[in-house]
């Protein structure tokens, strides 16, 4: 059987082959063997494996001796609330994010309420494949609980983050995709008290996806005809975790995953000031905005715990992921779509503007990505082929090579689990940034490496 997929901070795989309840197991037992003293708090999502998966980790963790707390179903930045409310040692999300309903997947939190960075990471992935999982004798198994109000205090810090009664003298009528995943519990919750007019799409936490899971354009046909049709004010949709947010406008427009981040930030410098952080491969919208506040802006390698870190390091008051994913550390230092839907409501109120009108005021750019193929082991030559014949563009390693010009940019980086490099270029238009893209893939094949 192939190992299942592993990134920093959790695993993913095919449930039944890559992903089995024994592979689940040694994975939390590794975890907590290094994670402090205390409560391991289990969270998953809405996919009919979870259940499973959740009992075979409390199990063995007991097995272990580590006390667990089930969550239940529950939002990925939940989950973060949860841990620090509980006062946990560590917290682990049964979670494939937006992969298809065969997969699922393992994130591991810290006793701080954030996804585990990368030094932690590495020590539980190679206890994860040099040992067999922690036992304890029959008298000292851990004890299982459960927790009472999973949702009350995320719902609590995200009210406390925006002007909640100028929300709802607006009444806003409001849109929202949950997908049959973990977002609309909390969901409900949040747009009930922001006195929204809701219509939840698949509120239910069935996990039975009435679309493919990742909310983007073409996966979203149907919820983009629903948000005019209700005569809703803004359309919102989330991934079965609840992480990411993505935003349709009043008109039924898929306005993307990029502008949440930038919508956000914008209301959230309008009224504090401070650094910001989004890494490398999200748009440069909030690079541009940093520079209209006069605030700094620094950017992170891919990876919401490489995200973090740098928020951490340089004390940033917002920060997050092109793909959708706000993070406020008012809250929690995890993605979180329920920020994302409160900020932006918050907007629209404060500015007496429609979201179609507040995203129209941002800067405007295309993102492109691609993939070329490239063997492993020849991507550092390309790299440095691509540097060369780039020679006009400021370089950057942070992660992979980035190449900056005025308005526009080019990533390219290795992927972690199949050969090749992903290709993300950015600019004024579609059409430029897909040059980009195709130049660097000419390139590539000129070398020798594609």
């Amino acid at each position: 059987m192939k190992e299942p997929i592993i990134s920093v901070s959790g695993l993913r795989g095919i449930v039944g082959e890559t992903l089995t309840s024994e592979v689940a197991v040694r994975y939390a037992t590794a975890f907590a063997a290094i994670a402090p003293p205390g409560d391991i708090l289990i969270g998953r999502d809405s996919r009919p494996s979870g259940k499973m998966l959740s009992q075979a980790i409390q199990t063995g963790l007991q097995a272990a001796g580590r006390n667990t707390i089930d969550g239940g179903i529950m939002a990925t930045p939940t989950v973060g609330v949860q841990v620090m409310t509980c006062r946990a040692a560590g917290g682990i999300q049964i979670t494939a994010s937006h992969n298809p309903s065969p997969y699922n997947g393992l994130k591991l939190f810290s006793a701080k309420g954030r996804v585990i960075p990368s030094g932690p990471g590495k020590q539980v992935l190679e206890r994860y494949r040099a040992a067999q999982p922690d036992r304890v004798r029959h008298e000292k198994p851990g004890a299982g609980s459960y927790c009472e109000d999973a949702i009350g205090d995320h719902l609590s810090a995200v009210l406390e983050i925006v002007d909640v009664e100028r929300i709802r003298q607006r009444r806003f009528r409001v849109v929202l995709d949950s997908n049959h995943g973990a977002g609309g519990i909390l969901g409900r919750r949040l747009l009930d008290e922001l006195g929204c007019d809701a219509t939840i799409l698949g509120e239910e936490p069935s996990g039975q996806f009435a679309h493919l899971p990742e909310p983007i354009a073409e996966n979203l046909a149907g919820v983009l005809k629903a948000v005019p049709e209700a005569g809703a004010d803004i359309g919102f949709c989330q991934d079965p975790d609840a992480d990411r947010l993505g935003v349709i406008d009043e008109s039924g427009r898929y306005i993307g995953e990029e502008y949440t981040i930038a919508l956000c930030a914008d209301h959230v410098l309008r009224h504090r000031k401070g650094p910001i952080v989004t890494n490398c491969s999200s748009s440069r919208m909030s690079q541009d905005l940093a520079e209209k506040y006069g605030v700094p802006f620094y950017r992170s390698a891919v990876g919401e715990a490489n995200v973090v870190d740098a928020m951490i390091a340089h004390e940033a008051i917002f920060g997050g992921e092109g793909n959708g994913g706000p993070i406020d550390p008012r809250v929690v230092l995890v993605r979180d779509s329920f920020v994302g839907m409160a900020l932006i409501l918050d907007a629209m109120a404060e500015r007496e503007m429609k979201i179609g009108q507040l995203a129209g005021e941002l800067p405007h750019y295309e993102i492109i990505k691609t993939k070329i193929a490239v063997a492993p082991e020849k991507i550092p030559a390309a790299l440095e082929a691509l540097e060369r014949h780039f020679s006009d563009a400021a370089a950057d390693r942070l992660d992979g090579l980035r190449l900056d010009w005025p308005g526009r940019w080019l990533l390219v980086r290795g992927s972690n689990t199949e050969p090749i490099v992903r290709a993300v270029a950015e600019a004024p238009t579609a059409a430029e940034a897909a040059e980009l893209c195709k130049s660097a893939a000419e390139v590539l094949a000129c070398t020798g490496s594609a």
